[in-house]
């Protein structure tokens, strides 16, 4: 990453790490950036240090991370001399649920496979699909009866 000499906009800070000013908004709103320096404008100014953070905290949501994990580690990276056990249990944590997904997710393209398999392809009315998305009986997978908006 570049050194920056000088104080930068939030525009600039958005453009580095890869998101959109209203992104660092929401991420000081919610505590996971420090408040900015303001010129006499009022117009926030941000150093190095906050482009390693935002760039930190994009990464960490990148990888499926939730907003309390990444606080989680925020904090453990504000403690380097702390052991990394506890960064260790964060990620292996998140690993397991992302495996979780996984399963869940192959369970439920299973089942869409098997449906689409059964559409003969004639007239809606006697369409498997809209059958099987009004019947969850008709469902092999308990996967497909969860449905993919609670796989996390």
């Amino acid at each position: 990453m570049p050194e920056i000499s000088h104080a930068i906009g939030i525009g600039e800070l958005a453009r580095r790490a890869g998101c959109k000013p209203e992104t660092v908004r929401y991420y000081e709103r919610i505590g996971l950036m420090g408040d900015a320096s303001r010129t006499e404008g009022g117009q926030r100014r941000y150093g190095e240090e906050a482009v390693r953070r935002l760039t930190f905290i994009r990464h960490a949501r990148d990888f499926g991370f939730s907003v309390d994990a990444v606080r989680e580690l925020l904090a453990m990276s504000d403690q380097p001399d702390m052991p990394c056990q506890e960064v260790d249990a964060v990620a292996k944590h998140h690993l397991e649920e992302v495996e979780s997904r996984l399963q869940r997710l192959s369970a439920l393209r299973d089942e869409l496979k098997r449906m689409v398999s059964q559409c003969a392809g004639s007239k809606v009315e006697s369409c498997r699909i809209i059958e099987v998305l009004s019947d969850h009986q008709l469902c092999i997978s308990e996967a497909a009866h969860k449905g993919a908006h609670d796989l996390g």
